[in-house]
């Protein structure tokens, strides 16, 4: 098949499914993104869950992920896959929320119509959830970013990032992942995701998210993070005993290193304010060429933690960017 040819139509003309049972099993990975423009009064309703209709993030964001789940039904040429994730995120700009989708599998073909899809179905259902305020809200700019296996390898559109968001490469680069199934599931606010996006935002940092996950899909939220190899990776939330707690676990997971100086010092740095500091299993580490940071998941653990990554942070990207001369 030509590179400039369409995969989908034969040398007739006619509309074909590609035979894919030649092709190698990959991990394959797409992410797709999207907004959906609105007034400043909706976004205010949906923040504080005030909507005529309730549970409006929860309700488009199952949308999206049974849309992903029902691709190969909706678009004729698609093949049947085996999902074996779909992460569906949302964020805040000053006219729109931000629709994020990643979609994962293992097989033949690409996953980048079923990220797409969810996508699209999600900004669908968030557009009947507020049309009762705002008839004129309109879903845009749904897009491809990155996808991931196959021959091919690694694809990003250039210049990449959810709306609202600057790209995701880059030497001042940083990601927001906040572990809280009550914040996935819209029922809960949250409020350390913001918090630490501003803080890294004033030192100019450009920053993704926050990406809100559940408790049991922060490894998903972990790897989508690092797509694109940013400067630093920082998550709040689910570091404590719990039997949903497991961001210690997903970061160790993909650690090339550890740095158990600086975690046990954001740790020490709780414990000073309150003895419950203590239960935090939070790690910090180098994932390649990204550093990641696993803060508690209450404002004054997030408070605590970024007063201990304040005065290192720059150092620590920079050793960790082969810049740093200093012997430790």
């Amino acid at each position: 098949m030509s590179e400039t040819s369409f995969s989908h139509v034969d040398g007739d003309g006619r509309a074909r499914m590609v035979d894919v049972s030649g092709k190698a099993d990959t991990v394959r990975v797409a992410v797709a993104a999207g907004e959906l423009r609105t007034t400043a009064e909706v976004l205010r309703l949906v923040r504080a869950d005030g909507m005529p209709k309730a549970d409006v993030l929860s309700t488009a964001r199952i949308a999206g992920i049974a849309g992903a789940k029902r691709t190969a039904d909706l678009i004729p040429l698609c093949h049947p896959l085996a999902l074996s994730s779909v992460v569906v995120s949302f964020g805040f700009t000053d006219v729109s929320i931000t629709i994020e989708a990643t979609a994962k599998t293992t097989g033949p073909t690409g996953v980048e119509m079923e990220a797409l899809t969810a996508v699209s179905i999600a900004g669908l259902t968030l557009h009947d959830m507020v049309k009762a305020v705002d008839p004129a809200a309109s879903i845009e700019s749904v897009r491809l970013i990155s996808k991931d296996g196959g021959k091919r390898g690694h694809w990003q559109r250039e210049g990449s990032a959810p709306a609202g968001a600057p790209a995701r490469c880059g030497p001042r680069s940083a990601v927001v992942v906040v572990a809280s199934t009550g914040g996935a599931l819209g029922t809960r606010e949250d409020t350390t995701g913001p918090r630490i996006a501003e803080w890294l935002s004033q030192r100019n940092f450009d920053v993704r998210g926050p990406l809100v996950v559940a408790d049991a899909d922060i490894a998903s939220g972990i790897d989508d993070a690092l797509r694109g190899g940013p400067s630093l990776v920082v998550t709040t939330g689910g570091t404590g005993v719990s039997p949903t707690d497991a961001t210690p676990e997903a970061t160790r997971a993909v650690l090339d290193q550890e740095l158990p100086g600086l975690a046990e010092a954001i740790r020490q740095k709780g414990i000073a304010v309150t003895p419950h500091a203590s239960l935090s299993r939070g790690l910090v580490g180098v994932a390649g060429r990204t550093v990641v940071v696993n803060l508690p998941g209450s404002p004054g653990g997030v408070k605590d933690g970024l007063a201990v990554l304040d005065p290192v942070v720059e150092h620590l990207i920079a050793q960790v960017a082969g810049k740093g001369s200093h012997d430790e």
